[in-house]
């Protein structure tokens, strides 16, 4: 029995140096060095070459290394047999909220127009809302959207949030359902962008969305690349009915040289850091998969993967 880490463009040392500390004697595997594809029943993963699982004939579980899971279930050779398993990291949740907060309120407060006057050498206040006149809407209640939400409304923002079925969180305005989200974006004066990425929800960000939402609005995304149509998003903000977007996360990562949003006035970028997977925090989650695996006992945190997450 063994373990495979494959993750390209990812450093996987830490996670091996975290697994070995939480499981001595683990027999670890690194892809795509050498090694017995028989042996392998389990593998921690992130963004694995398509296809890749189907020549791992014993192959009981595939762990993703952070929350999302989309980078594992969009592989349509992935066998059936396969369980798959998502990070719950509180952490992780607390970092995205946090975060969310920061471009929230680096966009209320108006410091990227002092930044840019800084750079000008001019002197010009700008009015700005308080907290509790801004109605901020969360697009997606999971662990992720649940805690930036919650974390929002303690810092005395007016929330509401969207999710699939219907939530019943403390000072959060729940919609639900497709009758229910044209009434959620149109008090949406700023979009934060959580959802998990599944058929149904990619390019779900889109002109048609982005017109519901109230002149002036202003869009986060922190969840996956492929639910923005980038061009839609350049669009509303050159015709003034965005305000201004930060994006996280993008179709192809890193972002071209040459993509526009670079160079794009009202567009705030960040790499991929909303919310990071620190491997000390979450190996020992992985670890006891490993052993209920190893025991047939039910796995934690599986994903269903007719939903998507």
């Amino acid at each position: 029995m063994s373990l495979l880490i494959v993750s390209p463009g990812k450093d996987p040392k830490p996670w091996v140096k975290a697994l070995q500390n939480q499981h001595p004697g683990l027999n670890i595997y690194v892809y795509p060095e050498e090694h017995d594809k028989k042996e392998v029943d389990f593998v921690l993963a992130w963004k694995h070459p398509r296809g890749l699982f189907k020549n791992y004939p014993n192959l009981k579980v595939i762990a993703s290394m952070g929350a999302g899971v989309d980078h594992i279930t969009s592989d349509s050779e992935l066998p059936e047999n396969i369980q798959i398993t998502k990070v719950v990291d509180n952490m992780l949740e607390e970092d995205m909220g946090n975060f969310v907060l920061s471009l929230i309120l680096n966009y209320q407060r108006n410091l990227l127009i002092y930044q840019k006057q800084q750079a000008e050498k001019t002197w010009n206040p700008v009015t700005y809302k308080r907290n509790k006149d801004v109605n901020v809407g969360v697009l997606g209640l999971g662990h992720l959207g649940q805690t930036t939400a919650k974390t929002l409304a303690k810092n005395g923002f007016k929330v509401h949030g969207f999710s699939k079925t219907p939530k019943n969180i403390e000072n959060i305005e729940s919609f639900s359902g497709e009758d229910e989200m044209e009434a959620f974006l149109e008090k949406s004066e700023i979009l934060v962008n959580l959802l998990p990425l599944t058929p149904e929800t990619k390019n779900i960000l889109n002109k048609g969305l982005f017109e519901k939402l109230p002149e002036g609005a202003y869009v986060i995304n922190v969840a996956r690349g492929e639910h923005l149509v980038e061009l839609d998003l350049i669009e509303m903000l050159d015709k003034d009915h965005l305000s201004g977007a930060a994006m996280d996360v993008f179709r192809q990562e890193p972002l071209p040289e040459d993509h526009p949003f670079w160079e794009h006035p009202k567009v705030f970028i960040t790499p991929h850091i909303a919310s990071v997977t620190h491997p000390n925090y979450v190996v020992p989650q992985i670890v006891e998969n490993y052993e209920r695996m190893k025991e047939d006992e039910p796995l934690k945190n599986v994903v269903e993967r007719e939903k998507g997450y």
